[in-house]
């Protein structure tokens, strides 16, 4: 089973950062700077390559990644990411104790101790009410399911979109939606190390709302009142010193709007 890293990063000079990351197998990295070019590094147990292309925009990096890949596995990733030694075994492992599994979450904890969480806590099959906790990073995929499902990343979410978050859940919501079998492994495969302030949360404010609230219309026509409210209540004591209840459902209602008119 061939594995393969896609790392989502920005302004790298060389290909040091899969060496910080720890990453021990093969890896493509698609790196937004402001220049295009492409460098190669193979060794004898891995091969990374680098594309470097002068635009910005996670999910354009995503699909760049997800469309050079010519692994069975895919392991998505961002450059604060650092993985553990044996990463490749566990998910290997991982899909030879799921054989059914198309998509395997692991955990990723955040070393932060404020922040440590881990995703999974027992392993099973994740469907649609369990699966809006989850991230990219905690993702491995079979490339081919994912082609043959023509799945790919949305342009309009994640940071340097129209919409500041949420490519990962709308993904995730695209592969249940298409049969795509997801599995919850409790493996750690790796950690966060987050040594910088959010490219994209700038706090519980206006921009904030209304981008989820766009976000909530894009996962669900029918059902995105649902979400808009049951996410004003569940994170309420999180906002609640910031934005008034009212002015949360105020400005994700605005997102919805915008998403469903533009």
């Amino acid at each position: 089973m061939k594995i393969e890293v896609l790392v989502s990063t920005m302004h790298q000079g060389d290909l040091s950062i899969a060496d910080k990351m720890n990453i021990k197998g093969n890896a493509i990295i698609i790196n937004q700077c402001d220049t295009n070019s492409y460098i190669e590094r193979k060794e004898d147990n891995r091969y990374i390559r680098m594309y470097s292309f002068d635009e910005r925009g996670v999910g354009k990096s995503r699909n760049n990644a997800l469309m050079r890949s010519d692994a069975d596995v895919c392991v998505m990733a961002d450059d604060d990411i650092v993985y553990v030694g044996n990463y490749e075994e566990l998910i290997i492992k991982g899909f030879e104790k799921n054989p059914k599994a198309d998509m395997i979450m692991f955990n990723a904890p955040n070393t932060d101790k404020s922040k440590y969480r881990l995703k999974v806590k027992k392993s099973g099959r994740i469907r649609f009410y369990n699966y809006f906790k989850f991230g990219t990073i905690n993702i491995a995929f079979k490339r081919e399911k994912i082609l043959k499902s023509n799945i790919f990343f949305s342009l309009l979410f994640g940071g340097g979109a129209r919409y500041s978050s949420g490519e990962d859940s709308l993904f995730i919501a695209d592969c249940l939606k298409n049969g795509v079998k997801i599995y919850g492994d409790t493996s750690k495969i790796a950690e966060i190390h987050q040594n910088r302030d959010s490219t994209w949360f700038t706090g519980f404010n206006e921009k904030y709302f209304f981008d989820r609230g766009a976000l909530f219309g894009a996962l669900s026509r029918k059902l995105s009142w649902v979400l808009i409210l049951q996410f004003a209540v569940r994170k309420h004591s999180m906002y609640k010193n910031e934005l008034s209840f009212r002015e949360a459902l105020k400005y994700m209602w605005r997102g919805l709007k915008h998403y469903r008119t533009q």
